[in-house]
């Protein structure tokens, strides 16, 4: 679906144009210039550890059993180190200690590039309403979802020897590391 039909700044309709090598919705009027570059969105997510275990959260508006990182958008002025320490206080009341890159991941299905950070958390769990419950999961006992902030864990868990286990949300069932290609060990998200 298009996400503009006409033009936010003059009003015109929008045509789909070869600008910059792509098709580009944009605006034709003289004058104006508009162009939807339609550009991923920076996501920031958080593989936060706390009291020695990974911290998961249940949005709520998701389906109960579904858990995931703490995520959030870059806000204008900051940086993406402060934005994973700002959402985490603001989700779930916790303090961000230390925050280090883990890296930068691909999420095409939602148009967003999610910046990963492991974040060393203290302080007293409240969440926001936007989340529903978490729960604390020992590294070593951690499953993993193969798709978008997923990845970071498991980067995040391989890089300090824990087990590296991905499943299917659907069925639930353990499924091969979908890093791996054709046998190769080499990561196919690593920085």
């Amino acid at each position: 679906m298009q996400a503009y039909r006409f033009c936010p700044q003059c009003g015109a309709p929008l045509q789909l144009l070869p600008l910059s090598g792509r098709e580009r919705y944009a605006c034709i009027e003289h004058g104006c210039g508009f162009v939807h570059w339609n550009n991923p969105l920076p996501v920031l997510a958080a593989v936060v550890e706390y009291e020695d275990k990974l911290l998961l959260a249940r949005n709520a508006a998701w389906p109960e059993k579904m858990f995931a990182l703490v995520t959030g958008f870059l806000e204008r002025d900051e940086t993406p180190e402060e934005g994973v320490a700002r959402e985490l206080k603001e989700e779930t009341n916790l303090d961000a200690q230390g925050v280090s890159l883990i890296g930068v991941y691909e999420f095409m299905r939602k148009n967003e590039l999610i910046i990963a950070y492991h974040v060393q958390a203290t302080g007293t769990v409240a969440l926001s309403e936007e989340l529903a419950e978490y729960k604390l999961v020992a590294p070593e006992d951690m499953r993993i979802w193969s798709a978008g902030t997923g990845f970071a864990v498991a980067d995040f868990l391989a890089r300090r020897g824990y087990p590296v286990r991905f499943f299917d949300r659907q069925t639930g069932a353990d499924i091969p590391d979908p890093r791996l290609r054709g046998g190769d060990a080499s990561l196919q998200y690593r920085l």
